[in-house]
């Protein structure tokens, strides 16, 4: 949603209800993340306007990782996906799970993914970046492909498969989709290539032909 436009983000949300598969909010802290954005009031304020499930991706630092996850369940998050780069990963995850919501992790485009796999079984979302944390409008790295290989098999060895999606985030363009796609992403995180669509149905159908 951070590529919506900020001032009619209803009609935004409108305009994609029919086409989307969940609602994905980045939340950064300017620590973590050299973003500040979006805030648990924007949120609630979405739960009331949608039926789609709510993600939201927690670029958070350590020391406040536990409340923002305590507000956004609140505020009417599904999914919430913590870093693994966090310190405090394990008793986050533990906490989403006592919320009753599902959890997820997220990797920076240069953390190993490698060190994913003791925590596979414990999330049913998987985002790899492609990119630099909080930045938009970045090319995608050219580790992307092989690092999403990668975790395909850590999920697919710890028999998964079924259980955890894995999503892509970052660098979605129309020539990397396929590639994204090809290399095991089972989602994109979509920014302007739906929002910037003319003809978001057809954009749409052809995402989910590949």
């Amino acid at each position: 949603m951070w590529s919506a436009n900020l001032l009619r983000m209803e009609d935004d949300m409108a305009r994609i209800a029919a086409h989307a598969d969940m609602l994905h909010i980045d939340v950064a802290d300017g620590h973590f993340a050299p973003a500040m954005l979006f805030f648990p009031d924007l949120v609630s304020a979405m739960k009331k306007r949608t039926v789609l499930p709510i993600h939201v991706h927690l670029m958070t630092a350590d020391n406040i990782l536990l409340s923002q996850i305590d507000q956004f369940a609140e505020a009417g998050a599904d999914l919430i996906s913590v870093h693994l780069e966090n310190m405090n990963l394990d008793e986050a995850l533990a906490h989403i799970a006592n919320l009753g919501k599902a959890a997820g992790i997220v990797l920076k485009y240069d953390t190993p993914v490698a060190g994913v796999a003791p925590y596979v079984g414990r999330i049913s979302f998987l985002t790899l970046l492609g990119t630099a944390i909080g930045v938009k409008g970045q090319s995608l790295s050219p580790t992307a492909c092989p690092r999403l290989i990668e975790a395909k098999n850590i999920i697919s060895a710890a028999g998964k498969s079924e259980t955890v999606i894995l999503a892509a985030d970052g660098g979605i363009r129309e020539n990397t989709v396929p590639e994204l796609r090809n290399a095991g992403a089972e989602t994109v995180v979509l920014g302007s290539l739906a929002f910037g669509a003319t003809d978001l149905a057809i954009r749409i159908k052809w995402l989910k032909s590949l």
